[in-house]
């Protein structure tokens, strides 16, 4: 069974750090075969993709909102990846997603963690 369950989040006031990490479990391929992802969903909105860093080369990309302030990395023994959420802004709050893909034929969701950023 495949489980990715993520973990970090929390309530945090603005300027402040989260580091969300995503554990993975049961994949049916190697953890370093999978791109990783973090999406994030807001309230009435509907969901996004926040950074991903891809299997390989380990290339990553961000959505222009969070660039310069978070960085996703991955650590292919401890099959986890981390999500560093630097001067966090109220409006990067929302339940927070890890996502695994592999080559257009599996993709796997964890459950979500709750990032609140709030004075």
């Amino acid at each position: 069974q495949v489980q990715l369950v993520e973990s970090g989040g929390g309530l945090v006031q603005p300027g402040g750090s989260l580091r969300l990490s995503c554990a993975a479990s049961g994949l049916t391929f190697t953890f370093s075969s999978y791109a990783m992802s973090w999406y994030r969903q807001a309230p009435g909105k509907e969901r996004e993709l926040v950074a991903r860093v891809r299997k390989g080369d380990g290339s990553t990309n961000y959505a222009d909102s969070v660039k310069g302030r978070f960085t996703i990395s991955r650590d292919n023994g401890k099959r986890t990846v981390y999500l560093q959420m630097n001067s966090l802004e109220p409006e990067d709050t929302a339940v927070y997603y890890c996502n695994a893909f592999f080559q257009s034929l599996l993709e796997y969701w964890g459950q979500g963690t709750q990032v609140t950023v709030s004075s």
